[in-house]
């Protein structure tokens, strides 16, 4: 009898158990612990000292990840955007469309042509710059020349009454369609835009956004890729474009797992010295169009100013005499503008001589001081060389070269190169001029600016038709001919 109590009692216990707190458990699911590299997103499920994705070390922090964050997530697109989620289907390469995406025009040449020829609806752009830089303004300036959308600017940082005074600076027309909500909170968010049902949507900042989902600090890794995922499953599915700002770090990236440049679409950079009017737009990732070109803008007090003509401005006027300054034709993305090149030669004050380049490649700066003294027999061993390029710029044009070498030449020997004279390749080991790209396209430049002479390498000659242009060409094969061109 004591027996058969005993079985009655497990037996129903056991009924107990799997009718009353099965059901239970995925919602008393505990959370998840995992690590994160901070440098590149790769997970781990314990601490590692060196991360094997990217080879950093001690760059894995824990991340705390409640247990329905996923089931939450995915329903979060779905009740902002109104309608439930499509699942995609199975289609056959023949029967996609190859029609160019549609764009948004944002009313701005410069940041047109970053993009690729305008926003594409449903995409997700991360702007990042260093603090104080110009994102709010420019974002804000775009945002205020386009009426005709209903834009919802989303600020984290300032009040609405700062937002305001910013826009009292920025000449526009009046917009009754431009939103702006102050709020920290992504779920308050996406009940906003599920109330104001906006065209375009701008988070500023991705790092003071946070979510309930993850038990953490706004700013942190988890919170960073929590909210930039729950923004981009809304893109895709309400086809509504998202403009991300984020910070830039001391080491010069984006604030934020590595992950969240590869989740977004497009990212893009505005650069440039605070001390200096010149700002540059750069495309860094783009899945709509290309990544090398850039944008040119100028700050003033009433907002930033496109520059369409960035040779003019970024030329000294007054050159004559001055020696260690010579012009250089570059190309970044499609467009060809003159820059230029400043250098300082003096002898090392403290014996150890210092190799400093500002807008220019350090490492490429010491391998064209080699080459002049292996190859052009010139001794800087034992001297100071700075090279810096006019206006704040950051030039990675190879054909800038050319003009690095005759600069520092120029300094060295105090003579300054003739007004008119411009010039464009790059050097090899070797001391040889290598071809460049679009060279038409340089010269073409060089003579609407009213240069003379342009010294270009030979081999760019080849199938070339002199005759159509008014400049003097002087083609040369080594630097000891270009030299020579230039000084006698």
């Amino acid at each position: 009898m004591q027996r058969y109590n005993f079985f009655l009692t497990f037996h129903f216990s056991l009924f107990i158990f799997h009718f009353f707190f099965v059901p239970l458990l995925p919602i008393m699911a505990k959370d998840k612990i995992a690590y994160v590299c901070s440098n590149c997103g790769q997970e781990s499920p314990k601490w590692i000292g060196k991360c094997p994705a990217c080879g950093q070390w001690n760059t894995f922090k824990e991340v705390r990840i409640a247990g329905d964050t996923k089931q939450k997530a995915a329903t979060t697109a779905a009740a902002t955007t109104g309608h439930a989620l499509r699942k995609n289907k199975i289609l056959k390469l023949n029967d996609i469309s190859d029609q160019d995406d549609p764009r948004i025009d944002m009313r701005d040449e410069e940041l047109n042509r970053v993009l690729g020829g305008g926003l594409v609806p449903g995409s997700i752009v991360l702007l990042g710059g260093e603090p104080g830089i110009g994102k709010s303004t420019l974002s804000l300036q775009t945002m205020l020349r386009m009426p005709e959308k209903k834009i919802l600017y989303v600020s984290g940082e300032e009040s609405a009454h700062q937002l305001k005074m910013r826009s009292n600076r920025i000449p526009h027309e009046e917009n009754d369609n431009f939103l702006i909500l102050c709020e920290n909170s992504l779920e308050n968010i996406f009940d906003h835009i599920k109330d104001s049902q906006p065209e375009l949507v701008i988070i500023d900042s991705i790092q003071t956004i946070m979510t309930e989902d993850v038990e953490s600090s706004a700013g942190s890794i988890a919170q960073v890729r929590e909210c930039a995922s729950s923004l981009l499953r809304f893109a895709k599915t309400s086809g509504v474009p998202v403009i991300l700002i984020g910070h830039i770090t001391k080491e010069g990236t984006l604030a934020g797992p590595k992950i969240l440049e590869h989740i977004v679409d497009t990212v893009i950079q505005f650069e440039g010295d605070q001390h200096y009017m010149y700002r540059i737009l750069r495309s860094i990732k783009n899945r709509f169009g290309s990544t090398a070109e850039l944008g040119i803008y100028e700050m003033q007090q009433n907002g930033l100013r496109q520059v369409s003509n960035p040779s003019e401005l970024l030329l000294t006027q007054d050159r004559e005499g001055l020696s260690g300054i010579a012009i250089t034709s570059a190309i970044e993305g499609i467009r060809p503008f003159l820059v230029e090149t400043q250098a300082l030669v003096s002898t090392a004050a403290y014996g150890t001589p210092q190799r400093s380049a500002t807008g220019f490649d350090q490492r490429r700066l010491n391998m064209l001081l080699a080459v002049l003294e292996k190859r052009v027999g010139f001794k800087l061993a034992q001297k100071d060389v700075f090279v810096n390029i006019a206006g704040g710029l950051r030039v990675t044009d190879l054909a800038m070269d050319l003009s690095v070498i005759a600069a520092v030449l120029s300094s060295n020997v105090d003579t300054p190169i003739e007004a008119g004279w411009c010039m464009a390749g790059e050097v090899g080991l070797s001391g040889e001029v290598r071809p460049i790209n679009r060279i038409e396209q340089r010269i073409a430049e060089a003579e609407k600016l009213g240069f003379t002479d342009m010294i270009i390498p030979k081999y760019n000659l080849q199938g070339f038709d002199k005759k159509k242009y008014h400049i003097n060409l002087h083609p040369v094969r080594k630097v000891e001919e270009a030299l020579r061109a230039l000084f006698g």
